[in-house]
């Protein structure tokens, strides 16, 4: 047992760079476990600067100077996030009011059809299943009425951070795209000088994990304008908030785009009802840009640039969700190619090369 143990550690650990790399992502990984919500505005923000970059260095390539580039770029931002929350904002709380305000109703009609499909024997549903569902939806509708209660006190906490991730958030994120040279000098400063595997490791993420989220912001905003103009097509009622969701959903890979067929159906079906044609048209619709999306959208975007097979992803947001929450199913797919990355540039020693006992 022993030999084998030692086999394995000269095999995969005789490397004093591997070493010290698995002592950093080991700390950084208990600081992200225990100091993740604190740091959450750091880590988004060097997501948005990460994300921005490429403009940076793309007006440089241009002739313009890195305190240029990053202003403009900078203040572009800030202009598109204002003019989003001055035009969208109110219209998406205004529809999340009304959405809120009719999910007892629609809860109600479904208990009607639910009611409608008892009538009578089913050979496919029965009554006890019947029953069962409608004693949930009453427990749901009561959750609801609760809930609307205690919203306007349970908001004002999550309003208080909205302001401080407000200012927080593009504060950070300029001073790392303008002293990002400075700041990655003093992290390499720390690092020791012979550090072959982690600039291949870091090489292999820059590369997908750039790609990664440039196409996944991509994504978010197509699927998110083209639901919304199938939405206003049929007339169906809170499709900017539905489309905000739709898109908002391809961040979570699977998962998402299950999740928020719910209430894209519900809105349907209380709208429209079963025996409206419309209500067909509506899911028809919707499935047929999820497929697409999924089918012509994604392989056009990031083709091999996240080069995971899809079991592994469903593992990977599995995992790190029950780790960190919402920011580990978000950061799952750039977590899961960092694992790849490790496992492809950690350091082997040959098994010839040990002695044989």
């Amino acid at each position: 047992m022993l030999k084998v143990v030692d086999s394995l550690v000269r095999r995969y650990f005789s490397d004093e760079e591997a070493v010290i790399f698995l002592l950093l992502l080991v700390s950084i990984i208990g600081g992200l476990f225990f100091l993740g919500n604190i740091l959450a505005p750091v880590l988004i923000a060097i997501v948005l600067a990460f994300l921005l970059q490429g403009i940076v260095e793309k007006l440089k390539k241009m002739g313009a100077s890195h305190s240029v580039s990053v202003s403009v770029v900078f203040c572009s931002f800030l202009v598109s996030c204002g003019v989003f929350v001055a035009l969208m904002v109110p219209i998406i709380w205004q529809q999340s009011v009304r959405l809120v305000n009719d999910v007892p109703r629609m809860l109600v009609e479904l208990q009607n059809l639910l009611r409608s499909l008892s009538e009578g024997d089913n050979p496919i549903i029965s009554q006890s299943s019947i029953n069962d569902v409608l004693n949930d939806l009453a427990s749901e509708l009561t959750g609801v009425g609760q809930w609307l209660l205690s919203f306007s006190l349970s908001s004002i906490p999550s309003l208080f951070s909205i302001i401080i991730y407000a200012v927080l958030v593009p504060l950070v994120m300029f001073f790392l795209m303008k002293d990002q040279t400075k700041i990655m000098l003093w992290c390499t400063g720390w690092l020791p000088k012979e550090r072959s595997m982690m600039k291949n490791i870091a090489q292999e993420m820059n590369d997908q994990i750039a790609n990664y989220i440039r196409g996944k912001f991509i994504e978010m905003v197509v699927v998110g304008i083209v639901t919304y103009v199938v939405f206003a097509v049929f007339g169906l009622r809170y499709a900017e908030l539905l489309a905000l969701l739709v898109g908002l959903s391809v961040l979570i890979p699977y998962i998402g785009a299950a999740a928020v067929t719910i209430p894209v159906v519900l809105v349907a079906f209380y709208q429209f009802g079963l025996d409206d044609n419309h209500f067909i048209y509506v899911v028809v619709a919707y499935l047929v840009v999820q497929a697409l999306d999924g089918n012509v959208l994604v392989p056009l975007l990031f083709s091999e640039a996240v080069n995971l097979h899809p079991l592994a992803i469903i593992v990977a947001v599995l995992f790190f969700g029950g780790i960190w929450g919402f920011w580990g199913i978000f950061f799952a797919i750039p977590l899961a190619t960092l694992v790849k990355a490790i496992l492809n540039a950690w350091p082997k020693e040959e098994m010839e090369r040990l002695p044989q006992n």
